[in-house]
């Protein structure tokens, strides 16, 4: 049972890196990448079934699994860190659907993570059978966590009265802070049998081993005690091992290599820079771990930027006199393969070799964001190179506290891109934030600000836009929504494909049509000065052609009547055509004409600009079919402006007099 190796596939048919090292997943080209391996908030449905391959059930899990099957359950789980307790909270809501296939199953119900504080715009509004994810386990204070409590017992009583569920992850060492009425609905989870999740994983690499490979004494207490996610990494690395072909042809060499890789590798590297001491050195065993796998050229060129960046100044001597590239790698333990790529000799080497840079050198940090802002630019890297690096530098940044050297390094990118290009290293920077399980919320956080300051470049707009379609909306879908929303409002071409892309996807999900037609009447409302920009978005939004099917009528109403309230009526032309169309071409559509005139309560101005729209549409140059929807049309403009005349009548009559009854 872990929490780790999720990912989402969405097109298989992209380059993989199959190699050593981290792996990724494109979607649709360079733009659009997602790492696989990376610890990730995703829990659509592909990371679930990949999941439940892998799971080890853990005690008291069938407990809760009763506890939770009822319509409008809540279930609160309290277990140790490490023992892949985000990892059962995600099955015990999945085996819930576990019966529908992948098609019903999104139109059934929906499977969200709900941010644990209600700083995002996200408002829940769940329906029967949806299933909820909150996880609470990064909260450390008792101040945090008794407003987190307090949006929890809010959130449950959501979740009760529309029959939906909802698993809480709860923060350990807090126990004494819990609110009393949630005990009932608490179940404590133990830690399953590490060996059983080593056993499971391997045997689902297709790995051919026997039951006494794993017996020994060294493997058995690392699996006694290591969290959930250190024993997935054991198995990714034996894997790794066999794939890479350097580290034999059996798996007790495989589990060896691995063994060391997890237990030996911080003090191999600790004592390794303890005897490298000038900047060259340290700097080409810093560049050579971060560039891993790219050609030696490359990594040359990485090495010299670095010592720039760390104002190291020159030698003096020329580079003949000096000892040769060959020469200095071979002493660093740091190998050339026959197509000129480097990498090192020993399995994971070079992942210790980053964690210690970063974690032992911290006065660095900023020139080493610095160098890799320009160094995963340099010409002879491929795509995959790039990425890898970002990766790398990402996962540093993360794990020593500083997700702002990360996010920097998207805002640079993003600025600089040419033409309609996103920068892949911008997005799979800020995909990797979002996925992280500690900071994903602080780049969402992040996120909001950007769409809702001031003037973006266009470059950051569509890294904005394409992590909040390939990333945040698989995990947040409403705050995706939200971020959309405000890019899609702004000017320039970056903002229209940010507002496309805003009404697709509100157009697949009747329930994201519903919200979205909801928080643009509301915030042309509250916003009078940047109405115009939320009713053109509206208007667009409330198109035939955007609605989903069937159309959720009421809706339609409650947007109609906002448009049809607000000049200038030529933003209503393609919105009522569009209609008129879609009766012309299906009967059941024709429902929306009598909806559209109803929506403008009879208002006669309102009433004759549809009747002009209706006659433009229906003019002799188009076909003779359109004139009996123009005509049913007509008649419902008549039936209003019938009932307005009547209620006008006795309106006007007003009230009779005492003298006028006698």
């Amino acid at each position: 049972m872990t929490e780790q190796d999720r990912v989402t596939v969405n097109d298989p048919r992209g380059p993989v890196n199959n190699g050593v090292g981290p792996q990724y997943v494109f979607y649709g080209g360079a733009d659009w990448m997602i790492r696989k391996g990376v610890e990730s908030l995703r829990i659509v449905r592909d990371d679930r079934m990949r999941l439940a391959d892998r799971f080890v059930r853990p005690v008291g899990y069938r407990i809760a699994a009763d506890c939770l099957e009822k319509p409008g359950s809540v279930v609160l789980l309290e277990a140790e860190p490490g023992s892949g307790r985000r990892a059962a909270a995600i099955m015990l809501l999945h085996e819930l659907g576990e019966d529908a296939g992948a098609e019903e199953e999104q139109e059934k119900d929906r499977f969200e993570e709900l941010p644990a504080t209600d700083k995002d715009e996200a408002i829940l509004a769940p329906g029967e059978g949806d299933r909820f994810l909150l996880d609470l386990s990064g909260i450390a204070d008792e101040e945090a966590y008794a407003k987190a409590q307090r949006l929890l017992a809010v959130r449950r009583s959501q979740v009760q009265e529309a029959g939906a569920h909802m698993v809480v992850v709860l923060p350990s060492g807090m126990e004494h802070a819990h609110a009393p009425q949630l005990e009932p609905h608490t179940v404590a989870l133990g830690r399953p049998r590490g060996i059983a999740v080593v056993t499971r994983y391997l045997r689902m690499d297709r790995m051919a081993f026997h039951s006494t490979d794993l017996g020994s004494y060294d493997l058995q207490r690392l699996c006694e005690r290591s969290p959930m996610r250190e024993l997935a990494r054991l198995t990714g690395l034996v894997r790794s091992a066999r794939d890479s072909g350097r580290f034999g042809v059996d798996f007790a060499g495989w589990l060896d290599q691995a063994m060391h890789a997890v237990t030996d590798r911080a003090g191999e590297v600790g004592r390794q820079v303890a005897t490298v001491r000038t900047v060259p050195e340290r700097a080409l065993l810093l560049a050579a771990a971060v560039f891993e796998e790219a050609r030696a050229d490359t990594v040359y060129e990485a090495w010299h930027g670095l010592m720039r960046t760390v104002r190291h100044e020159e030698e003096t001597t020329t580079e003949l006199a000096r000892m040769d590239f060959g020469e200095r790698l071979a002493t660093l333990g740091i190998e050339r393969a026959l197509e000129g790529r480097l990498h090192f000799g020993r399995l994971a080497y070079a992942e210790a070799v980053r964690t210690y840079f970063w974690a032992n050198f911290p006065g660095t940090r900023d020139d080493l964001r610095n160098w890799i802002g320009h160094a995963a630019g340099l010409r002879g890297l491929t795509t995959d190179d790039r990425v890898n690096v970002v990766v790398r530098f990402g996962e540093r940044s993360l794990a020593v506290g500083r997700p702002d050297h990360l996010f920097d390094l998207v805002v640079r990118w993003a600025d600089h891109a040419t033409g309609a290009s996103c920068d892949p290293r911008a997005v799979t920077a800020l995909e990797l934030g979002l996925s992280h399980e500690r900071f994903g919320g602080w780049f969402r956080r992040r996120m909001y600000e950007c769409a809702r300051s001031g003037p973006l470049s266009d470059g950051l707009v569509r890294v904005l836009t394409a992590a909040c379609l390939q990333s945040l909306g698989a995990t947040h879908p409403d705050q995706a929504m939200v971020r959309l929303h405000y890019l899609a409002v702004r000017k320039g071409e970056a903002a229209r494909e940010a507002r496309d892309i805003l009404l697709d996807l509100a157009g697949r999900d009747r329930r994201a049509y519903r919200l979205l037609i909801d928080r643009l009447r509301d915030r042309a409302r509250r916003e009078p000065r940047e109405a115009e920009l939320h009713l053109h978005l509206l208007a667009e939004l409330l198109r035939s052609d955007r609605a989903p099917e069937p159309p959720p009528w009421p809706d339609l109403f409650l947007g109609w009547e906002k448009v049809f309230s607000h000049p200038p009526t030529e933003r209503w032309n393609p919105l009522v055509s569009s209609w008129l169309n879609a009766a012309a071409g299906d009967s059941t559509r024709e429902m929306a004409l009598g909806v559209m005139v109803g929506a403008t309560h009879g208002r006669t101005a309102a009433l004759h600009r549809l009747y002009a729209i209706a006659c433009d549409w229906a003019g002799p140059r188009h076909h003779p079919s359109r004139a009996a929807v123009a005509a049913l049309f007509w008649q419902h403009i008549d039936n209003a402006q019938y009932v307005r005349r009547e209620s006008a009548k006795r309106a006007g009559a007003g009230p009779r007099t005492t003298e006028e009854a006698r």
